[in-house]
């Protein structure tokens, strides 16, 4: 389960998902901490921090979390950007080192793309909080097998 940009909020329609996964991951924009202990108790988490976040969340998670996950190397930050428009800070890393599957958050605009230039599958998940200028609530299911990534799955909310 792949969500980001909670601000604090956690409800039974983000945890009724968390359950299904293996993992849930959070790309940041945490706010309070009762979100990220409560989806631990659950799953195994992975997560970074994000420009909302106070010290407390940026001495539990790092910036960045780059991992190998059933083959497949993922990079998790907040601010990155997408295919063609990659923050500044990250873009040469990116480039001289791309990961098979690069996420992020912050928009809070659910986009999923290929990077033709690298090969590489970028998707943010858009925002599963309540806080911000979005209308509908967005997070991402799917599956790494072997390699793979498969059996994407877009899951929304009402606001």
């Amino acid at each position: 389960m792949l969500l980001s940009d909670t601000h604090s909020h956690i409800d039974n329609d983000i945890l009724k998902y968390a359950k299904q996964g293996d993992e849930v991951w959070h790309a940041g924009d945490i706010g309070n901490l009762t979100v990220t202990d409560t989806l631990q108790k659950l799953k195994p988490l992975r997560a970074v921090y994000g420009n909302i976040d106070n010290d407390e969340a940026r001495r539990e998670f790092p910036l960045h979390n780059r991992f190998i996950c059933e083959g497949v190397d993922v990079w998790i930050t907040h601010i990155g950007g997408y295919p063609g428009r990659y923050d500044k800070r990250i873009r040469e890393e990116i480039y001289k080192n791309p990961p098979k599957l690069f996420i992020s958050g912050h928009s809070h605009i659910l986009k999923v793309m290929p990077d033709k230039k690298t090969g590489l599958l970028h998707m943010n998940p858009g925002a599963i909080g309540k806080h911000g200028f979005h209308t509908v609530r967005t997070m991402l299911r799917f599956e790494i097998d072997k390699g793979n990534i498969k059996n994407l799955e877009v899951i929304e909310f009402k606001r």
